[in-house]
């Protein structure tokens, strides 16, 4: 049987990468990692997530990226979730490397120590990761997966979800950075209950 198509469908060419094509949601994080020289280094990545629903975080990386140098050298990175009010910082994140192979724009970013792990977060985010590093999977294309286990969190007192207070309000008093690739972000600050099915079970 033919596939069902629609002139309102069009084929896109997998033979190039296909996701600037169109826009996709995805959550806009700053990896920390330590330098060989000791210094941190901080960058923004968006391919990230929870690795299952025991405590594991993960995104991607490229081997051509201090960031994955140093979590295979340091087997430890950290993770802050920024607020919309820190766009900016995350912007300058992604500063290139000078001839030093330093990023100066980093001097001005806010940061302070993590606890478990030798690294920094950045401050007035509303959630922070330290990880150790779990495992690092190579091949996807040029990119690998890297994945670590959380060995600290530490979140924003009005970004806890609590049993006497409404989900909504929550996004009101601390709403969401969205990532929407490629190269825009958007602010979360309203939502509505998922419709689960009766029974449904994770």
């Amino acid at each position: 049987m033919s596939p069902i198509t629609s002139d309102r469908l069009i084929n896109l060419d997998l033979n190039k990468p296909l996701w600037d094509r169109f826009f996709s949601v995805a959550p806009l994080v700053i990896i920390g990692t330590k330098e060989a020289d000791g210094s941190y280094d901080l960058a923004p990545k968006h391919l990230a997530m929870p690795f299952g629903w025991d405590n594991y975080f993960g995104f991607i990386c490229t081997p051509r990226h201090g960031t994955y140098q140093n979590i295979r050298r340091e087997k430890a990175f950290t993770v802050s979730f920024p607020q919309p009010d820190q766009v900016l910082f995350a912007s300058l994140a992604a500063a290139p490397r000078c001839d030093h192979d330093h990023k100066p724009s980093l001097s001005v970013l806010p940061t302070f120590p993590a606890s478990t792990v030798d690294g920094v977060l950045l401050q007035q985010g509303y959630l922070f990761l330290e990880c150790q590093l779990d495992r690092i999977i190579d091949g996807f294309g040029e990119n690998s997966l890297i994945v670590g286990k959380i060995a600290a969190a530490q979140v924003q007192t009005a970004a806890l979800r609590r049993c006497d207070r409404d989900d909504q309000d929550i996004l009101l008093d601390v709403p969401l950075l969205v990532y929407l690739s490629p190269g825009r972000y958007t602010t979360i600050n309203h939502s509505f209950s998922f419709p689960f099915h009766a029974g449904f079970k994770r």
